[in-house]
């Protein structure tokens, strides 16, 4: 084993930590005399190593053999073969001691379920844009639920010179991400994990095996912060800008995060605006930390943090407090140490429990049902009533002259009635008024082009408005939805009104013959014969044929003469009824053929746009739960 001194160290460190030294299988006397030494020395080799980074290039990066330093200070190892083997070595740890995959309890994973089936079933009605977010959850909940469930992956993020490098440092108990004047400093995110097997959580963020660290090893801490995995972010507010970009993309995959946030800054609005307000419902696993107290006299911690809670209960953020859950909020100074054991305590708590990944995941699709709220809820009923059926049928019935045919029916009826009932003479004097006329039977229906017109009009009228009143109330996808079915069902519609009016109208023909309608013909046959015969008896008493009687021929001739009208009189009473009758239910199937032909093109076909939206929004209920309810 090679000794090291301080000023082998130093060398090392100015040229940005490229050179690791060999670390040895066994904790030996002279490996604990390294670490006293390196620790003395970090802090300068840390500033040296900010000042020669442009100058050095990491001109000696193939010195470098091994994945993990010797637990005392950051490694600074290249890409290339020493980077391959540093996995290496990471995956051989990972797979000598797999972690437990993370188990999700019945709540969230009939949640994320509810969730799978919503975007299932709005893929063909809702834009990819619209899903994008959810399918993004579900992807990252799959993901997070493969890997382990022993580790909580710990985001620290803050402003520029809010000092969270400094705090992540002191964390560790050993420098390992770089601090200083120059802004920013943390160009890439870094990762110092507490316990073996976090090797796939890490890679997920995407950080490299060059950017893995180890915490300084001491036992109790190790043991406080088991399963801890901390990441130093880039700065938010950066002026680069792919240091926003990691800041974004690993913040919706990590488990919880710590803001730190400085008294110049806490009430940047940029942070408030951007990451707390948008993450307010992810306050369980969140931390906001207000560093750099060394720097305020007197009591004036206490009021920059009440002022803080104040903000913060402004972004809607709940607070931890009264044993409620919430966001944690501290005050503490990296620099001399004053809270960071607090924090670390409950960072300590916070990992024990192993709760974050799953509440984290919980509170994303809180978030996601929140979002999803103004494409699935509604705040009225919904649907088509019997009402609006009915009136649906009722102005197709009106476009297909349904009335009109029955009262046309009905007049046919009692015509062919007065024709078989009516005296010889009245009907020998209709047959010739006949003979000028159209036949009665069929009603000759659409004869005109501006009567076309004007049920076409009516049929796209009864259309719209059925198509207003179902997708009234209707969140805006939904209701075009509906509306586009009935469009479509519209079509050709009234083509296929007026040859339904054809085949269910009046048949051909004369209307059928009631049981009595012989015998009134029959008695108009009689009063006929009545007149011929007194007529006759009348000529042959003029002739001298026969001997003069007026008394009889007269009576029968005028009995003739009245009995046959009021015979037609009396048929023509007793036909009303049944002409009502047969006019009605002419109607009555016109209207049932109308409505027939309504129901299967337009009536159908939004029926089961409505069945699919209460389909969908009974799984968004599951999906929303309890926090989409707070959340609105």
């Amino acid at each position: 084993m090679t000794a090291v001194t301080d000023q082998d160290h130093t060398e090392h460190a100015d040229h940005a930590g490229d050179t690791v030294t060999e670390k040895d299988q066994h904790d030996t006397d002279a490996s604990v005399e390294r670490r006293a030494q390196q620790r003395a020395g970090a802090e300068d080799a840390a500033h040296a190593r900010v000042e020669n980074d442009d100058a050095s290039g990491r001109t000696d990066s193939a010195e470098a053999a091994d994945n993990w330093d010797d637990g005392l200070i950051a490694r600074r190892v290249a890409e290339g073969a020493a980077a391959e083997q540093a996995a290496a070595l990471e995956a051989r740890s990972h797979s000598a001691q797999p972690a437990a995959p993370l188990a999700f309890d019945g709540v969230l994973r009939s949640r994320l379920d509810a969730l799978r089936e919503l975007v299932g079933l709005s893929r063909a009605r809702l834009d990819n844009r619209t899903l994008a977010e959810a399918g993004r959850v579900l992807d990252e909940a799959s993901a997070r639920r493969r890997l382990s469930g022993q580790h909580t992956v710990v985001a620290i993020a803050g402003a520029t010179g809010s000092g969270k490098s400094q705090l992540f440092n002191a964390l560790a108990g050993v420098p390992i991400s770089e601090t200083g004047v120059r802004r920013p400093t943390t160009a890439a995110p870094i990762a110092c994990s507490w316990s073996d097997g976090a090797a796939s959580l890490i890679e997920r963020l995407g950080i490299p095996p060059r950017l893995r660290r180890r915490p300084l090893q001491n036992g109790d801490l190790d043991a406080q912060l088991s399963g801890l995995v901390l990441v130093d972010l880039p700065d938010h507010d950066s002026a680069a800008v792919q240091h926003r970009e990691h800041v974004d993309r690993i913040l919706a995959l990590v488990d919880a995060v710590i803001w730190v946030v400085d008294p110049e800054k806490y009430a940047d609005a940029m942070l408030h605006e951007r990451y707390l307000r948008p993450m307010a419902g992810h306050a369980e696993v969140m931390f906001v930390v207000l560093n750099q107290t060394d720097r305020l006299p007197g009591e004036a911690t206490e009021q920059v943090l009440d002022d803080l809670r104040r903000l913060l209960d402004e972004d809607g953020i709940a607070l931890g407090e009264h044993g409620e859950p919430g966001a944690t909020v501290l005050a503490l100074s990296a620099l001399t140490g004053d809270g960071v054991g607090e924090l670390r305590e409950l960072l300590g708590q916070f990992v024990t429990e192993r709760g974050a990944p799953a509440r984290r995941i919980f509170a994303d699709v809180d978030a996601v049902a929140v979002g999803l709220w103004p494409v699935y809820a509604t705040r009225r009923r919904t649907g088509l009533s019997e009402e609006a059926r009915d009136e649906f049928a009722a102005r197709l019935a009106d476009a297909v002259g349904a009335t009109a045919a029955g009262e046309a029916a009905e007049r046919a009826w009692a015509r062919n009635a007065n024709r078989a009932c009516g005296t010889p003479w009245l009907r020998l004097w209709r047959w010739y008024q006949d003979r000028t006329e159209p036949a009665t039977g069929r009603l000759p229906l659409r004869a005109q082009a501006d009567e076309e017109a004007t049920a076409r009009q009516r049929v796209e009228h009864a259309v719209r408005t059925l198509a207003d009143r179902a997708s009234a109330g209707l969140p805006a996808p939904w209701a075009q939805a509906v509306r586009e079915a009935a469009v479509r069902g519209s079509q050709g519609l009234p083509e296929a009104l007026d040859e339904l009016a054809a085949r269910a109208g009046l048949p051909p023909g004369r209307p059928p013959r009631p049981g009595w309608w012989p015998a009134a013909v029959l008695a108009q046959a009689a009063m006929t014969l009545l007149q011929v015969v007194g007529g006759l008896w009348l000529l042959g008493q003029i002739i001298g044929f026969m001997a003069p009687n007026l008394g009889v021929p007269v009576l029968l001739m005028v009995a003739g003469i009245v009995g046959g009208p009021l015979i037609e009189w009396s048929c023509r009473m007793a036909a009303k009824g049944p002409a009502r009758r047969y006019g009605t239910e002419a109607e009555r199937r016109l209207r049932e053929a109308a409505a027939g032909c309504g129901r299967a093109r337009v009536l159908d076909p939004v029926a089961a746009e409505l069945l699919r939206y209460r389909e969908v929004r009974e799984q968004y209920g599951k999906v929303a739960g309890v926090g989409a309810t707070a959340g609105r």
